[in-house]
Formats: C-alpha cells, structure tokens, sequence
C-alpha cells in the first residue's frame, strides 16, 4: 500500500521526503496511525523550529545589564514587609475558604533516570510512610480542604509518556483523598526533534517520529486548547497556582504567599528561594527597568552569577523554584496570544533511524528539542510579586539518581524529616535523636493540626507519621 498522495505531497512541499523511506517496511496498520502522526505536525511551527535553530538562540533573549537588579522580595513571616505578614494571612486564607483558589500539578516526567518505573509522581520520596510524589501533593490538597473548607479545583498537567498511568493511578488510589469532579487532567503536547546538521524532522523508529514534551510552559496552551481554563471558571477560580511534580515541600497554597500575591494585586507571583552560591543550578528572578523576567543558570554569564552585594548576597540571588500564582484573568490573556511563550532550544543527544533503518543511540548531542517555560509570562504582566521563603520549609526537589551530589532521594528524605522535626518542636514535641518523622501531609499544614493531635512535651522516639 503506498503511502497517500496528499500526504507525499505535504511532505515534499516542507522538505521532509525522508519521513516516508521506511513506508513498505511498515506493517499496514500502523501506516494508518503513522500517516495521523505526520498529517497532525503543525509545519508552519516546524518552520519556525527551523528558524531558531539556524540562529542558534532563544525566542527572547535573557536581558542582563548594568540596570538588572534582584528585584524587591516579600520575605515569608518577616514583619518588615511592607505588607505586615498577619494581612497576608487572613487575605490567603479568606481566598481559599471562598474557594477562589485553584491549582495546576505540572507531573509529566518520567521517573526513570531516578530509577522510578512510570510517571516521576510514583517515586517513593515519604522517609517512614514510604509514600510517593502524588500521595503527598494531593495530601497537601485535601490538608487545605481540612482546614479551610472548600476543595481546591485541581487540573494536572501529564505527557504522552505519563497520561495513562497517572489516570490509572487516580483511579486505583480513589484520587487519594480528592473529588474526581475536581480534578482535571490534561497532557501536554510533543514538539519534533530536528537534527542539527540537516534541520529536518528525525525518526525514532521506521513508523514514529522523535518526539518531546514541550516544557512547562506548555501547560497554557494544552490547558487552554483542552478546556482547562474555562473549567476553572467553572469552579469559580480567580486565581491559579502552579509546582511541580518534583518537590514534596512544595507549599503553593501557603496562605501568606497567596496574599502577598492578592493584596499586591499581582498578574503574576513567584517564590523564590536565597541562591548562596554562582554555581547553584537555579534560573534567577532579574528586575531589569521595572520588567521582571527568570534568566536560567545557564544563560547567566559567569561573572554576573558571581557578583556580590556590599552585605555579601550575591547581586542575583532571588533563585526560583516553580512555584507561581496568577490571576485567572492574566492567564486567559496570555493564552489568547500567539506569542505569549517564546519557544527554547536544547541541543542534547537524541535516538534516531538512519538512512538504513538502523536505530542509532547517539553518545553526544546530535538533535535540537524544544520547549516553553511558564515563566516567560513574567515581562508580560502588569504586576509581579517575588516573594522568598526558606529553602529547608519549601524546596526539596527530587531530580538526581543515588549516589549524585544534590537533589537525591537521600536528599529529600532528610529534608522531609528535618521540616517535620522543626514544626514538631514549634508545637512543643520532642524527637529522639536518629529518629525519622514525617508529617501526614493529608492532616498536617503546619504546627496548628500537630498541636490538636500531640500534648506539648510528647516524646517521640520511634519512626513515626505524625497524623497517618
């Protein structure tokens, strides 16, 4: 069976005949889903992957000058901001008990290079409860439901490689805790590689082209395209908060932040942590003329990174983390625009079929991918609010195997039982020495439901779930 005319002629058209080689050696019904696959490639897309791939650079480039600075930052808890801390509160906890507050989960990833079978939200990351990544950010959301009232509508960005499993895992855990009717699942979409010599489209098999998601950022238009944001409407949202999959310490729903970002009125709010160190692999919150944008760490030049401030503080110290807040409204804007987010390219190594129909593992990097990044809404909002916690109480990130030197799950699990034993101790509990603690993160927000579960001067003095 040929391969259909109009779809040789398309192919031809965009200089891409090549996609098409292996044709007869594809069995006949995957010739129909392979044809599907080529005819739903946005081309004028690919045109401009083409476009920035020959310039070699990013769709905006990162702005550092003499006039770039760390802009201001409200400090959780610290009562010399200029909005007193106890405000913040009550603004963010009215917020959420009106249920005015949604969510979006980005959980794409795979757990693989962190040797986790399936979606990166199954890597067990829970030091004595043994739970994973989904257990304890849906807890999160269920422990604001226990205290405020109202759920927190809940829309969860997946990929092609995470969807079926995450869905299967809602329903065979009974969305651990959470209201089906809340919750909202989506996947983002593939971008093609393309190889870097030739500029075309690469196969990863004779029937499939080389595909990746296409970044955080991808999550407006795959929300926007799948209804997501008409949802939140729907559910009476009037602003929507954003983290990752990746960080059990996560705390997007913390009610100070929600209103330093409501009483600001902010378009756009981020957490950021202290960067200490140049070579710390953060991207940096920069106010360069009153526009705020992220630079990544990579796009920082080396003697910026390493510039210090007369009291010490490095000059770009506002690291950020993936935690954001936006007002709905600035979101169904941004999502009405073709431009709002600038695509990025990666150079990296990538699998492909060569011309003999051998798939060949490359050994250094021989592809462009591409992707957004969420934050590239920051110079388009009219207002944006930087607020910093502390590291130890939000930012755990699980991102490396065993063995590397930051971002393990060694790591994490340390982190996760150092904040339990500070809230504990907050709440007048003792732990023994050595002893591992977690917090039920379906009970627990902080030291308030620990002080209605344990009497002040309980000793613990075995591994324990505080709550479970």
């Amino acid at each position: 069976m040929n391969p259909p005319p109009d779809l040789v002629a398309t192919l031809a058209g965009v200089g891409q005949p090549q996609l098409l080689a292996f044709w007869n050696r594809i069995a006949e019904p995957d010739q129909g889903a392979f044809a599907a696959q080529l005819k739903a490639v946005d081309w004028p897309l690919v045109a401009q992957m083409q476009r920035l791939a020959a310039g070699g650079g990013h769709g905006r480039e990162p702005v550092i000058d003499l006039a770039a600075v760390t802009p201001p930052c409200l400090r959780l808890g610290d009562p010399t901001n200029r909005i007193p801390p106890a405000d913040a509160i009550r603004r963010g906890s009215e917020a959420l008990g009106a249920g005015r507050i949604g969510a979006i989960l980005v959980a794409g990833g795979q757990g693989t290079r962190l040797g986790c079978h399936g979606p990166k939200g199954l890597c067990t990351v829970g030091p004595v409860s043994k739970a994973n990544l989904f257990e304890v950010l849906f807890g999160k959301l269920v422990a604001v439901r226990r205290r405020y009232g109202p759920d927190v509508p809940l829309a969860i960005m997946t990929s092609s490689a995470t969807d079926a499993e995450t869905r299967s895992f809602l329903a065979d855990h009974a969305y651990c805790g959470l209201d089906p009717d809340r919750v909202f699942v989506f996947r983002q979409h593939d971008l093609p590689a393309l190889d870097a010599a030739t500029g075309r489209l690469l196969l990863d098999g004779p029937s499939n082209l080389a595909l990746a998601p296409d970044g955080h950022g991808g999550m407006l238009v795959a929300l926007a395209e799948a209804g997501g944001l008409d949802w939140f409407g729907s559910q009476g949202v009037e602003h929507v908060v954003s983290f990752q999959i990746d960080n059990p310490l996560a705390m997007p729903l913390a009610a100070e932040f929600l209103g330093y970002h409501l009483l600001s009125s902010a378009d756009f709010s981020t957490q950021v942590v202290r960067k200490q160190e140049p070579g710390e692999r953060v991207g940096v919150v920069v106010d360069c003329d009153g526009r705020h944008s992220v630079v990544e760490y990579s796009d920082l030049p080396t003697e910026a990174a390493a510039e210090r401030l007369p009291d010490g503080r490095l000059r770009f110290h506002a690291g950020s983390i993936a935690v954001h807040a936006f007002a709905k409204a600035f979101l169904d804007q941004s999502a009405a625009r073709h431009d709002s987010l600038p695509l990025h390219l990666a150079f990296k190594a990538v699998p492909f079929v060569d011309a003999d129909g051998h798939r060949v593992i490359p050994t250094s990097p021989n592809a462009y991918k591409f992707e957004r990044f969420i934050f590239d809404l920051m110079p388009l909002a009219r207002r944006v609010c930087v607020v910093e916690i502390e590291a130890s109480e939000g930012f755990a990130p699980l991102k490396n195997p065993i063995g590397a030197a930051s971002d393990t799950a060694e790591h994490v699990h340390a982190a996760m039982v150092a904040h339990a034993r500070r809230l504990l101790a907050k709440a007048g509990v003792h732990v023994a020495d050595g002893v591992d603690v977690e917090l039920a993160a379906d009970r627990i927000i902080d030291e308030t439901e620990i002080l209605g579960l344990l009497e002040s001067g309980t000793l613990l003095d075995r591994p324990t779930v505080v709550g479970g």
